[in-house]
């Protein structure tokens, strides 16, 4: 009983209980009115009969007298399906007619009978069966009552027979009813039983754990689906923190160690100018560090969604072709030429902050690991492609292989472990999140795929296409 009750708090089987309810009313709503208009409709139809048997009986008497009158009445008793033809005398005797007897104080009335009365046939002489009619009575000159009727024997079980037809068909109707009631809440509260059990699992620490879908595309999948893209998000999110923590432990205890012992130095240095240098490390180290915490910011930021309200219109090919300009000389400097080809008139709906960042960061990526100085070229391309708008940066530098360009897009990740190259290992990482903001992809891959040596790379960071 306990779990018909708990059943019954789900909101689909009240629904269901309330639909049924509805259902019943109106379907015994309509048993009633269709077995009342199939009895009104055969009532009338009865007194239509009787009342034509009446002219023809009137009018035999009124042409023929009273032998008239009995030889039309004994002619239509010998039909199948007769009427009722009674005379009787002023007093209320049956004096000739198809019937045995009448009930007492039919015939004290003329006219229509008010309500059916009961008769007896004379097959049912000796036998307790009383069968009912209606009538109409009218008298005769000479006295004589005459009374014409039909039995109400086959409209009545007419009636009963549409009734219980009705009925049965209420029945198995709500016995269906409550069957899919009973089937669809015990199907929901299961359902909701293992998306309970999966969100103590999430609570208790496991978000790996997901909502299931069962694949019918109802309000469950669809809340269990917006769920799961939320607990992938925070899953994302803490795997992220997590990665954040131990990087942060390893890659900031050098530079911190470093600043330690600049400091310590300085103390004990006597000589002004080796004072001064190493204050002068110290706040470079500084300045590094901030630019650390800066980007982990500013990653934050993003990945959180607090600048996505400042996204308007912007001119991508402008901000692409300024970024070149900006870095040709500092290409110049490391040797490398910057090439670009860029479709001008391309917008976009972005912010300008951060998508000028994510480009800085992929131009400042190509010239520090495009070589040794010996010369080289960096590609930059802004053009329109089926899928969207993609902006591209090649190097022919040493590359990245294959089966690292997933990790190096996560925090503090560096391939150069020696940490020969300045930065921080947050570039790609930045870019990504950038990317994720505005609904676009980051893809990494070969810019020369067919050299063994030398395979270059090119990252490509895809926008979709939507209106400015």
């Amino acid at each position: 009983m306990s779990r018909f009750w708990f059943l019954f708090k789900s909101t689909a089987v009240r629904l269901s209980a309330l639909y049924i309810l509805l259902f019943s009313i109106c379907a015994a709503t309509l048993v009633f009115y269709v077995t009342a208009m199939s009895q009104r409709l055969l009532s009338g139809q009865i007194r239509e009969a009787v009342q034509q048997e009446v002219d023809v009986v009137r009018r035999a008497y009124d042409l023929g007298g009273m032998n008239a009158l009995l030889r039309a009445m004994e002619r239509r008793t010998r039909q199948p399906g007769a009427n009722l033809y009674v005379i009787a005398g002023p007093s209320g005797d049956i004096l000739a007619g198809n019937v045995a007897s009448v009930q007492p104080g039919v015939f004290e009335e003329t006219g229509w009978t008010s309500v059916p009365f009961f008769y007896q046939r004379y097959a049912d002489s000796g036998v307790d069966r009383r069968h009912m009619a209606i009538a109409n009575i009218f008298v005769l000159d000479n006295g004589l009552r005459i009374l014409v009727g039909r039995d109400l024997g086959e409209p009545e079980r007419f009636r009963v027979l549409v009734r219980q037809a009705l009925m049965i068909a209420l029945a198995i109707m709500g016995l269906g009813a409550i069957i899919i009631w009973f089937g669809i809440g015990r199907n929901a509260l299961k359902r909701i039983d293992r998306m309970s059990a999966a969100s103590k699992k999430i609570m208790a620490g496991d978000l790996s754990q997901r909502l299931p879908v069962g694949g019918s595309g109802d309000e469950f999948d669809r809340l269990s689906v917006s769920l799961n893209t939320m607990l992938e998000r925070i899953e994302k999110l803490n795997e992220g923190l997590r990665q954040v923590s131990d990087n942060i432990a390893h890659d900031l205890k050098t530079p911190l160690t470093r600043l330690r012992n600049k400091a310590a130095d300085a103390i004990d240095t006597a000589n002004e100018d080796q004072r001064r240098l190493a204050l002068d490390g110290i706040i470079s180290e500084s300045d590094q560090l901030i630019r650390t915490f800066d980007a982990l910011l500013m990653i934050s930021r993003v990945e959180a969604g607090s600048v996505a309200a400042e996204m308007s219109p912007i001119e991508l090919s402008t901000i692409v072709a300024d970024s070149a300009e900006l870095y040709e000389p500092v290409a110049d400097e490391a040797g490398l030429l910057l090439t670009s080809s860029i479709e001008p008139g391309i917008s976009i709906q972005g912010n300008r902050e951060l998508i000028g960042q994510a480009i800085f960061n992929l131009i400042d990526n190509a010239i520090k690991y495009s070589g040794d100085g010996t010369g080289g070229e960096i590609s930059l391309k802004l053009l329109r492609r089926p899928d969207g708008i993609c902006l591209s940066v090649a190097d022919h530098g040493p590359g990245i292989p294959a089966d690292k360009r997933e990790d190096v897009v996560k925090r503090f990740v560096r391939l150069d472990e020696s940490r020969s190259k300045p930065g921080t290992g947050l570039g790609l990482s930045l870019v990504e999140a950038v990317m994720e903001l505005h609904g676009g992809t980051l893809e990494l891959s070969d810019t020369d795929p067919e050299k063994e040596d030398s395979r270059g790379l090119t990252v490509s960071v895809i926008f979709p296409v939507k209106p400015a």
